[in-house]
């Protein structure tokens, strides 16, 4: 490990994550990327404008839509943690609509949902949206779907196992 890679190894460590795991390791080859990375997703992790469940839904639809099996595996703890009810969870992971959300959850999953599938959000979504969460939770919605659609990539590209004897959560859709 070169002493930049060991900076920021110990940068990550010692911050609000506590450990090298996930798509850090891999990303470690290109040093730049992995520092700037990490500072952007400390945001987005932790500190984003969104409610804490609602934000770890909006991360299990990423993760459904890319099928990324450490990204769901590791933010449905934090999702459960957060208070995401587990039947929310449950349906995301089959790719279908989750009954029994309430506004907040629908409209997340409805704005998550569209963006990934459509590359876009309708004006309705995106006036519900602002309307609930301001211009400040849009940005932050769209800037976590995109920060987590390169934590997939990067998790599936560099085949980041999941832990031993743990199975994989997503089924092919």
């Amino acid at each position: 490990m070169t002493p930049e890679q060991q900076r920021i190894v110990d940068g990550i460590v010692s911050g609000p994550r506590g450990g090298l795991r996930g798509p850090f390791p891999a990303m470690l080859r290109s040093p730049v990327v992995a520092e700037r990375f990490q500072k952007l997703g400390e945001y987005l992790r932790f500190d984003t404008s969104i409610p804490a469940a609602l934000n770890e839904l909006a991360i299990l639809v990423t993760a459904r839509e890319w099928s990324a099996q450490y990204e769901w595996y590791a933010h449905h703890l934090l999702a459960m943690k957060a208070g995401l009810p587990p039947a929310i969870a449950e349906a995301v992971a089959e790719g279908q609509k989750p009954d029994g959300m309430d506004a907040d959850q629908a409209l997340v999953w409805q704005f998550c949902t569209e963006l990934h599938r459509t590359k876009q959000v309708s004006d309705e979504t995106y006036a519900a949206t602002r309307d609930r969460f301001g211009e400040r939770g849009i940005i932050d919605l769209i800037a976590v779907s995109g920060y987590y659609v390169a934590v997939a990539m990067t998790l599936n590209v560099a085949q980041v196992p999941l832990p031993p004897g743990v199975p994989v959560p997503l089924k092919p859709l």
